[in-house]
């Protein structure tokens, strides 16, 4: 297993090592004391979730904040995605930066996402199967977003924008100097 800390602090891309022979492939995507040993900390997830979205579909960018902030493991099983990072906390240097990466059923990769980030992501491949672990749960009064195509982000998503398929929440998110201004 290869991991990697991006320029967000603690947010780690994980390549796990695959193994092929004659029936196939085997990798393991998930080993808690490898993760924590990696990342410093303990972890304990207690909800995984799956998404599956048809091209074109982008998903976020989408945060829980306070007592029920979540930190994620994500992957792609089947498929082809750019997933997006944003750093919202505060006291960090890298504070309202971003990450790109791309994620797909190929190349195997997962990412560590921190506590105080944003999240979110967009269908290359003509669907997608999206995975992620996280360690609190879904608590709808803390869910917070920021709207994909802010300027001040200015994120490059890879994708046509006229082209982007999103939620009526995800088009509703408030941007960046609407919640931190």
């Amino acid at each position: 297993m290869k991991v990697t800390e991006t320029h967000l602090k603690g947010c780690f891309i994980i390549e796990p090592s695959v193994f092929h022979d004659e029936r196939g492939l085997f990798f393991e995507s998930f080993q808690k004391e490898q993760l924590e040993r990696v990342i410093g900390h303990e972890v304990d997830f207690v909800q995984d979730n799956q998404s599956i979205s048809k091209q074109g579909v982008l998903r976020g960018l989408h945060f829980q904040e306070g007592a029920h902030a979540q930190a994620k493991l994500v992957q792609v099983i089947k498929g082809e995605v750019l997933d997006v990072i944003v750093d919202l906390r505060k006291d960090s240097l890298t504070f309202g930066q971003h990450m790109t990466i791309e994620l797909s059923d190929t190349n195997k990769k997962l990412v560590f996402i921190p506590k105080g980030m944003a999240h979110g992501f967009v269908v290359r491949s003509k669907e997608a199967i999206f995975a992620y672990k996280c360690d609190a749960y879904y608590h709808q009064p803390a869910e917070r977003g920021l709207i994909y195509n802010d300027s001040t982000l200015g994120i490059d998503w890879g994708y046509p924008s006229e082209d982007v398929i999103l939620s009526a929440k995800d088009a509703a998110l408030p941007t960046f100097k609407e919640l931190y201004s």
